[in-house]
């Protein structure tokens, strides 16, 4: 079934740019949680700060026509399977478009349901290659900005703790990358990070870039988007949000006005 969700700005206005969410919501509780707040959040934070957002689970709007009324472009969750969306989507961003993707959008693992079979995307755009393991259960980390310059970060402090998620790690090096600007990464302060049960799912060293932007694009990818649910008594409750936080939205809000190219906000 497709949706598709329109925010007005207040008073009829103009909005000074317009965003289009894609998502799937079908793979993984704590995905299909997030991709519903933020369909929740989106709309409120559009009507505050004088944007429009819509969103759509129908991927054929990944064309020419449709992407043309639209400044920025969003990835909830996933990515688009079909040749001729992914061809739509290349060359919306080659010809200046802009993109903001979240958690499960730069996922990719062969095999699985989402394999590495978009080159362009992962080692070229995100630059991250596969996935290739992550921390469980969701916690939340103390983040560091990396670089405090960039307009989606320099509103932020050094560091903050940010919501629960399920942190990726990448085949690729991005630190070794010259096109990518790692703006934000975990914290050593974090560590061990994850409580398993598994060993391999609690990180206790490293280097974990969180959010990052491809200097070749208007693009900015934020590891973040897996709320935590109540697996273990089969309630699917809901645990946590990842937009009950203040500085994590406010990293949203500035990158967002980044990639448009509108000057940010005052912060409410």
């Amino acid at each position: 079934m497709s949706c598709f969700v329109s925010q007005v700005v207040a008073q009829n206005k103009v909005p000074p740019f317009k965003v289009i969410a894609f998502y799937t919501a079908k793979n993984d509780q704590a995905h299909v949680s997030y991709v519903h707040e933020a369909n929740r959040w989106f709309p409120q934070a559009a009507a505050r700060y004088g944007f429009r957002y819509d969103s759509t689970d129908n991927w054929a709007n990944l064309n020419p026509d449709f992407l043309a009324n639209y400044q920025v472009v969003l990835f909830l969750d996933t990515r688009p399977e079909d040749p001729v969306q992914r061809r739509a989507f290349q060359q919306y961003m080659e010809k200046g478009g802009a993109w903001m993707g979240f958690h499960f959008a730069g996922f990719a693992l062969t095999p699985s349901a989402y394999p590495q079979n978009w080159d362009w995307y992962h080692n070229q755009f995100l630059g991250s290659g596969s996935y290739k393991s992550n921390t469980w259960r969701p916690t939340s980390a103390t983040l560091r900005v990396e670089d405090r310059k960039h307009p989606a970060t320099r509103r932020l402090p050094q560091t903050f703790r940010s919501t629960p998620n399920e942190w990726y790690c990448w085949t690729n090096d991005l630190k070794a990358n010259p096109d990518i600007d790692v703006l934000v990464s975990i914290d050593s302060t974090s560590f061990p990070l994850g409580t398993g049960p598994k060993p391999h799912e609690i990180w206790h060293s490293g280097y974990y870039p969180v959010v990052w932007t491809n200097k070749k694009y208007k693009m900015l990818y934020l590891n973040m988007g897996h709320n935590d649910i109540d697996y273990e008594n089969k309630t699917n409750k809901e645990l946590s949000f990842t937009f009950a936080n203040e500085t994590q939205n406010q990293l949203v809000i500035d990158g967002l006005f980044w990639l448009a190219g509108v000057k940010p906000p005052a912060w409410k």
